[in-house]
């Protein structure tokens, strides 16, 4: 199993709150500007050109870490969810890592979160490759000892996780939670696409175990 980690294990309120803080835009405003940008299927970084054109996301990282304002999260920032759960699927035999869109900060800040907890830590910063490429999901299979239809890829977005997860094979968990799963979760791919649709991590361990069982 492996999990994505925005929104599916760490919930990004206070980030996107901070990034509305940092561009001087009422928080409420950035959060609809959100919303309404993924509703039209388009980029999430198309909500900063909204407010500041010409906005570049990674050299707006670095003038925040050199500002003293880097990216941020937490213990806290864990949905409820996420320890119990993972306690869950490791008691049940499982291999069990992360991989996400992420910059190697946070997966630094993942790294003393989640180890030993997990088997793999990763980042597309690390792979230098990003959702939803298909070169993201081919280094993922690379590094799970397990063959693509044996890994279950859990992510909250359609067009991220789903679609590219089963393109490569593997079988794949939406979790209804975030802006994205909240406005795809009624869409066509996302009823058709994954394996399992959850509204908590903890639903994964009884039906991954019956899912086994019928399968064998």
């Amino acid at each position: 199993m492996v999990f994505d980690v925005g929104e599916c294990l760490v919930d990004e309120t206070r980030e996107y709150g901070t990034w509305a803080d940092w561009l001087g835009v009422p928080r409420h405003t950035f959060a609809a500007m959100f919303g309404a940008v993924i509703a039209r299927g388009r980029d999430y970084r198309d909500v900063f050109q909204e407010f500041q054109p010409g906005f570049d996301l990674d050299a707006e990282r670095e003038r925040r870490a050199a500002a003293g304002q880097p990216e941020r999260f937490g213990e806290d920032d864990l949905y409820p969810d996420v320890r119990d759960s993972l306690a869950a699927l490791r008691a049940d035999g499982l291999w069990l890592g992360i991989a996400g869109n992420q910059t190697v900060r946070a997966g630094r800040i993942l790294r003393e979160l989640f180890t030993p907890v997990v088997d793999l830590i990763a980042t597309s910063d690390d792979w230098g490759a990003s959702k939803p490429a298909p070169a993201f999901f081919h280094r993922l299979a690379e590094v799970v000892p397990a063959e693509p239809g044996e890994i279950l890829y859990v992510g909250d977005r359609v067009d991220n996780d789903l679609r590219p997860g089963a393109a490569a094979g593997m079988h794949t968990a939406l979790i209804r939670r975030g802006p994205w799963a909240t406005i795809q979760w009624h869409t066509e791919e996302a009823e058709r696409l994954p394996t399992f649709r959850v509204e908590s991590l903890l639903e994964l361990s009884p039906r991954i175990a019956e899912f086994n069982a019928r399968e064998h």
